[in-house]
């Protein structure tokens, strides 16, 4: 098992990744920001190195047990995120981030550093720039497919 200080560096780097993350949610001015997406990191790699610590010194322990039961956490969290307003649902992607965020402070928490930051960078495109395709694009070929599935109905 590793000290006390991997331990603080692995919970710290988990929240700055997570920050990074609600940085870029703040900026899209998302309910779930900086100190959320940096919370759920940090408490998802804090669980990750208490459940390594407790099966190294019991090895008929799994830790995997408490390391699945922060998704389901987190999969609580994010139904709570998503709202429907008639046709309209909304935090569906706040609701994926939390579930990202939560996957990287595992991620760091068990010592996968090279992972956990490319997940991190495909994730920033993915909130920044696939974001800004949709809005340019997302709306026509939405629109196109209705379109096109009205018409085939409408022959009928």
């Amino acid at each position: 098992m590793f000290g006390l200080p991997e331990t603080f560096l692995r919970i710290l780097i988990a929240t700055v990744l997570g920050a990074l993350i609600g940085l870029e949610r703040e900026r899209s001015h998302k309910s779930a920001g900086l100190r959320t997406n940096a919370l759920v990191a940090m408490g998802a790699s804090l669980i990750s190195v208490i459940a390594l610590g407790i099966a190294a010194r019991n090895p008929s322990i799994d830790p995997t047990r408490m390391i699945s039961n922060i998704i389901v956490g987190i999969g609580f969290i994010g139904g709570g995120a998503i709202i429907r307003e008639g046709h309209k649902i909304q935090g569906i992607t706040t609701a994926a981030t939390l579930w990202v965020v939560a996957a990287i402070g595992i991620a760091i928490g068990l010592g996968f550093y090279s992972e956990a930051i490319f997940s991190v960078i495909l994730a920033y495109f993915i909130l920044s720039v696939l974001w800004l395709f949709e809005k340019k694009e997302g709306k026509n070929i939405l629109y196109q497919s209705i379109k096109e599935e009205n018409q085939k109905t409408d022959g009928f």
